[in-house]
């Protein structure tokens, strides 16, 4: 009885010292979880494979940044929003032509490739499977140009290899501008098969297109969007977006811009974007070029295509079916409109919305999940706009829906323009007298293709596609009036001449009938 209590007493330390070593052992396994993760987050990457400028397939790259090879593999993952999109039809079949919902595209494109086959997008993982089994681009027909592997294919080794060997003294990005003009003057099918005997198997747009291999910093290597923003730097052209452009025009200019020199780390996660979504001409009999040498607006490009001489002759991309007039057809000028917009003065990049930053343990990660951001609003948009999500979805939702409005409306009253045209011809209108209406018809259909292209249905720069939705839409009236009074004698009222671009009416022009579906105009009141 008497040893009793001296055992009694010691139970309280023996459970202290337990629970000291418990917590011990936590705080131990804490600070080392702790020293772990600052590792990892020093080390984001653990190099098991040397990659080069030449490995072109985004395997081996994700033996190293296995993070970023998942996203880029999920880009094959079908997705959609409500005005467009790449999910598949019926038992996996292509995603839907854009002309069942929109079929005045087959009239405004008469006579060209796009009134053929012009279908919704899908992910990144199919642009070059989706240029190789469109019906635009057969290979027994050879209608398209090498051009096309520009932006559709992982095509760097190829510009190098002819460059190399046309122009062995010359510098790199020489040899490079030289490769890309030789694959220019191919035909699509030779230049892919000279592209799979260069790198063992085409691929669409990798990881070395946008990385140095070295280093793994962003870098542009497309010869034709160097070219054109060291086009756009030595313009006069407003862009205020990108501060690297005004810092370079302050300096002495003794060297071409640069944008892996002189832009910034900012500027660079939309410059690599820009790279390929972007207003181009890559038709055959032309080197691909990017139009922006007086700016990135709708009529600074149109103005360049408009005094560009091909042969003796103004620039067109095809002559309409129905009017028979050169006319133009814009690309996928997300670069342009975006540059247009608020959130690109406001210095956010493509990849801050399209490849938002994520977390994974320690590591921070852009997602190569490349998609539209109103599909990941919570890492995409509400690390700045602390709103709900349904709210900002609401947003969204209204500025595409007045976008998509005014499109619609400018696409039924282009192709009352076209049936204008064509009815004056059924009445013996001569080309002079046509001359007024058909100018207004490549300034219409530009404009309105310029914002029908851009896939973000308005959002990129709201303001900006509803003024060149507006001059589509005037210019496509102003054509529509010009040929209904095409065969009136020369001053007869209600006969007027197309205004230039930005020049205000003369007079006031007399107001047709609408055409079917659309809203009769409303002249202004008088005050």
């Amino acid at each position: 009885m008497e040893n009793a209590t001296p055992r009694r007493g010691a139970l309280p330390y023996v459970v202290i010292a337990l629970v000291a070593a418990i917590a011990a052992a936590g705080v131990t396994a804490l600070i080392i979880n702790i020293f772990q993760r600052k590792q990892e987050a020093r080390n984001p990457f653990l190099k098991v494979v040397e990659v080069t400028e030449d490995d072109v397939d985004p395997a081996k790259w994700g033996a190293n940044w296995p993070r970023e090879y998942d996203g880029y593999l999920r880009t094959s993952e079908p997705t959609r929003t409500k005005y467009g999109g790449g999910l598949a039809g019926p038992e996996g079949t292509l995603p839907p032509e854009k002309a069942q919902r929109d079929p005045w595209l087959t009239r405004v494109f008469a006579g060209y490739l796009f009134a053929v086959d012009y279908r919704d997008r899908r992910g990144h993982a199919f642009m070059l499977q989706d240029q190789e089994i469109t019906k635009r681009n057969v290979p027994s027909e050879a209608k398209q140009s090498g051009n096309c592997l520009h932006c559709h294919g992982s095509i760097m080794p190829l510009y190098r290899k002819l460059g190399r060997e046309a122009s062995p003294q010359a510098s790199e990005p020489e040899q490079v501008q030289k490769g890309l003009q030789l694959v220019s003057d191919m035909n699509y099918w030779d230049a892919h098969k000279l592209l799979e005997q260069t790198t063992g198997r085409a691929h669409p747009v990798s990881c070395v297109d946008c990385h140095n291999p070295k280093t793994m910093e962003l870098r542009v290597t497309r010869p034709a969007f160097i070219t054109g923003i060291q086009k756009l730097a030595a313009s006069s052209a407003a862009v205020p977006h990108l501060p690297s452009i005004e810092r370079w025009r302050r300096g002495d200019r003794s060297k071409p811009f640069d944008p892996n020199v002189d832009g910034t780390r900012q500027e660079m996660r939309s410059f690599v974007c820009g790279q390929c979504h972007v207003e181009y001409y890559c038709g055959k009999g032309m080197t691909l070029f990017f139009p922006w040498s007086e700016g990135l607006k709708v009529e600074e490009i149109e103005h360049q295509y408009d005094n560009l001489q091909v042969k003796g002759h103004r620039f067109k991309d095809w002559v309409h079916a129905e009017t028979g007039f050169e006319v133009l057809k814009a690309q996928h000028p997300e670069f342009e409109m975006w540059s247009q917009g608020i959130h690109a003065k406001s210095g956010v990049a493509c990849a801050d919305c399209h490849m938002p930053y994520k977390r994974e343990g320690a590591a921070k990660v852009s997602d190569h999940w490349v998609r539209s951001p109103l599909l990941n609003v919570n890492r995409a948009c509400q690390t700045c706009h602390r709103f709900p999500e349904a709210e900002l979805l609401a947003r969204v939702d209204a500025i595409q829906q007045r976008n998509y409005d005014l499109l619609q409306r400018g696409g039924q009253v282009l192709v009352g323009l076209l049936d204008a045209v064509g009815a004056a011809k059924a009445r013996g209108a001569t080309p002079d007298q046509l001359a007024a209406a058909l100018q207004l018809q490549r300034r219409a259909q530009w404009r309105l293709d310029f914002i029908a292209a851009e896939n973000s249905m308005g959002f990129h720069a709201p303001q900006e596609a509803a003024r060149v939705l507006g001059e589509a839409i005037d210019y496509a009236r102003q054509g529509q009036i010009a040929a209904l009074t095409a065969t009136e004698p020369a001053g007869a009222p209600g006969v007027t001449s197309p205004a230039a671009p930005g020049a205000a009416p003369s007079a006031k022009p007399a107001v047709p009938a609408a055409p079917a579906g659309i809203p009769a105009a409303t002249p202004p009141s008088a005050h």
